[in-house]
């Protein structure tokens, strides 16, 4: 099925409409090669150049009927999704995912949490009942990773499964109005899980963050979601303000359109997301929950600081009030899931998009945080509960990439992929069934400017100018004794995979912002933003 003009799914309509109206609408002779697609879609009105690694000339598909619809970018990025080689751009789902019963999703992403910073992880110092209750009704993924040290890579990654390096997104967008002024988001050729949801006749909502551009044509709603509630910046005040002065996009927003808001943040997210549950609570639903807690700026009102009155440090007080917020707002959504039925009907993740800031955040026993290729940047705690799936207190101890999610996702949910589609992640539910667990995939990458690294099995390698450390995370989780010099060929082995990686990724698509740089190990490290 096609998305209509205003970029939401016909849901409700019959049949098997699909990329061939597109392919169709744009007005070839059939059949039609995607190279012929590509040169069409520079005449739309969007005027990003077409970047989609898909678009390979020669590969055709055969079209059947018309259907009359307007020239939206999404449509024709659609079209390129479902019609890759020979596929017969259909929209097919598993046998077990039948129309009925399906499952819901819903994926909360923390922001900046150190991954010391639940008491599921370990923390004494920040009680997490909520989050910490998740895990014992579910599996415990203590070796997660993200693909990138800051929030807007690691989003691109999460929400497309793939590399961001594959579409250029190597860095953040930039502070606001550079975001803004110069045009940068996530690649609107880009598809994401929300496009394959919305097509499958789920309702997709985001509450939160979104940190992938704030143009028209990277909003939230014209990349597959139908509801949106919160900001499309990096970051936000936590408390009211006056917004009068505020371009709509600088502001809290409900849709496209300003939102007086008047609690405090997190409150706020969770106010909505309640909201979202309980009006599509007979329907499948797809609810993307990115909080900004605890990205800065640090604050709390008074009814969070309170739980934490004996802390001298006011800054670490008020940044233990932030994780304590977050976590009751989890609580919230979980308990309108169990009051309203849905509870056993509904996957539940609970991730972070990167490390904690080392100012304040807790990232033991992790080597440094946000910023940084060690562990303590890209390794962060995960929690899947999916009742009959996950058996409670499961903990799995191997290593998992969020690229894993979307896979996994669309497995869960009973949608075949496209052909065509290449996901850098596994779909991890045999695992999570209580299967053979082990590394789900060979390497994990990551390039950061001049900054590399490079996980295969226990060794870990990260090169910083022409410095390399290599680890041994088997007795090193810390990072702490670095084995380059002894273990040579190890060395020589991961470069050369990297640099089989690097070789189908893009450059840049705009340049880092950069920071101060910091000595690691009297090791001039580049900081890259």
């Amino acid at each position: 099925m096609l998305p209509d003009g205003s970029g939401r799914l016909r849901k409700a309509q019959a049949g098997t409409e699909d990329a061939r109206d597109v392919v169709d609408y744009l007005g070839y002779d059939l059949p039609v090669t995607l190279e012929d697609v590509t040169r069409r879609l520079h005449y739309l009105d969007h005027p990003t150049t077409m970047h989609n690694a898909w678009a390979r000339g020669g590969a055709q598909c055969s079209v059947g009927e018309s259907s009359s619809m307007k020239p939206r970018w999404r449509a024709a990025r659609i079209a390129l999704a479902v019609c890759l080689p020979l596929a017969g751009c259909g929209n097919s789902r598993s046998a077990e995912g039948g129309s009925e019963e399906r499952l819901n999703i819903v994926l909360f992403l923390a922001d900046d949490l150190g991954f010391n910073d639940l008491s599921i992880q370990g923390s004494e110092a920040i009680p997490t009942p909520h989050i910490d209750a998740l895990a014992d009704e579910g599996a415990l993924l203590t070796n997660a990773y993200v693909t990138a040290a800051s929030c807007g890579p690691s989003r691109a990654a999460l929400l497309s499964g793939r590399y961001q390096q594959r579409f250029g997104f190597e860095f953040n967008t930039g502070p606001r109005a550079i975001t803004h002024a110069l045009e940068r988001g996530l690649d609107p050729s880009v598809v994401l899980m929300t496009d394959l949801f919305d097509e499958a006749g789920y309702v997709t909502g985001i509450v939160g963050k979104w940190h992938l551009g704030s143009q028209e044509r990277f909003h939230p709603l014209e990349r597959a979601f139908d509801e949106f509630f919160g900001f499309l910046g990096g970051g936000h005040p936590y408390f009211p303000e006056t917004v009068a002065d505020r371009e709509v996009w600088e502001t809290v927003m409900r849709d496209k359109k300003r939102a007086e808001e008047t609690d405090y943040l997190t409150d706020a997210l969770a106010r909505e997301a309640v909201s979202f549950i309980e009006r599509h609570r007979n329907e499948p639903f797809f609810l993307y929950l990115p909080f900004n807690a605890v990205h800065a700026p640090i604050a709390a009102p008074d009814e969070y600081l309170e739980r934490f009155a004996d802390v001298e440090d006011e800054t670490q007080r008020t940044y233990y009030a932030m994780v304590s917020a977050l976590d009751d707002a989890v609580g919230d959504i979980l308990q309108a899931l169990e009051d309203l039925g849905l509870a056993d009907d509904t996957l539940v993740v609970f991730t972070n998009d990167n490390g904690g800031m080392l100012e304040h955040s807790d990232n033991q026993p992790l080597r440094l945080g946000k910023l940084f290729l060690f562990e303590g940047g890209v390794r962060v705690p995960m929690i899947v509960r999916w009742p009959g799936v996950t058996t409670a207190g499961q903990l799995h101890v191997d290593t998992v990439s969020m690229l894993d999610l979307f896979p996994t996702f669309l497995g869960a949910a009973g949608i075949d992929p496209p052909d065509g589609l290449e996901l850098d992640g596994v779909d991890l539910r045999p695992y999570l069934g209580g299967g053979a667990f082990g590394p789900t995939q060979e390497f994990l990458f990551w390039r950061n400017g001049p900054n590399l690294a490079v996980l295969h099995g226990s060794w870990k390698l990260i090169r910083a100018g022409n410095h390399v450390w290599l680890f041994d995370l088997k007795t090193d989780t810390g990072e702490r004794a670095n084995v380059a010099e002894d273990n040579p060929e190890v060395v020589a082995d991961l470069l050369k995979a990297f640099d089989e990686w690097a070789s189908e990724m893009r450059p840049p698509a705009w340049p880092s912002r950069r920071d101060d740089d910091t000595l690691v190990d009297k090791v001039l490290y580049e900081i890259h933003i």
